[in-house]
C-alpha cells in the first residue's frame, strides 16, 4: 500500500523560506519520478518541482526556478522541497506524487501520476 505523507507546511512572511518533507511508504522507486504539485486559491494545480530517482534529474517551473530547490533522500524514503524567498503567490496546499515510467516532458503533468499524497498548506502574506 503506497502512502505519502507531507509536511512541513506554514504561515511565513514573504522573504522567508520553508521546507516541506514528503514521507514515503510502500513504495519501491527505481525508476520513479517524485514530484510536488500545488494549488492555489481558486486555481488549478501545477507541476512545481519534480525528481528522477535513477539519476537525480530535476525539473522546474518556471515560476520556483533559482527559488525551490527539490532533493530525494532515498536511504530514508524522504522527499523534500527547499523553498526561499517567498512570495505571496506561492500560497496554497503542496502535494507530493509519485509514478513510474514516464518521459522528462510529462514530469510536471498533473494528469500523469497515481500516487498522491495529502498536502501541507503553504501561506506567505
Amino acid at each position: 500500500h503506497v502512502q505519502l505523507v507531507e509536511s512541513g507546511g506554514d504561515s511565513v512572511q514573504a522573504g522567508e523560506s520553508l521546507r516541506l518533507s514528503c514521507e514515503i511508504f510502500g513504495y519501491t522507486y527505481s525508476s520513479t519520478c517524485m514530484s510536488w504539485f500545488r494549488q492555489g486559491p481558486s486555481k488549478a494545480r501545477e507541476g512545481v518541482a519534480a525528481i528522477y530517482a535513477a539519476g537525480g534529474r530535476t525539473y522546474y517551473a518556471d515560476s520556483v526556478k533559482g527559488r525551490f530547490t527539490i532533493s530525494l533522500d532515498d536511504v530514508n524514503h524522504m522527499l523534500y522541497l527547499q523553498m526561499n524567498n517567498l512570495k505571496p503567490e506561492d500560497t496554497a496546499m503542496y502535494y507530493c506524487a509519485a509514478d513510474d515510467g514516464m518521459l522528462p516532458v510529462q514530469a510536471l503533468a498533473v494528469d500523469r501520476y497515481k500516487y498522491w499524497g495529502r498536502g501541507t498548506q503553504v501561506t506567505v502574506s
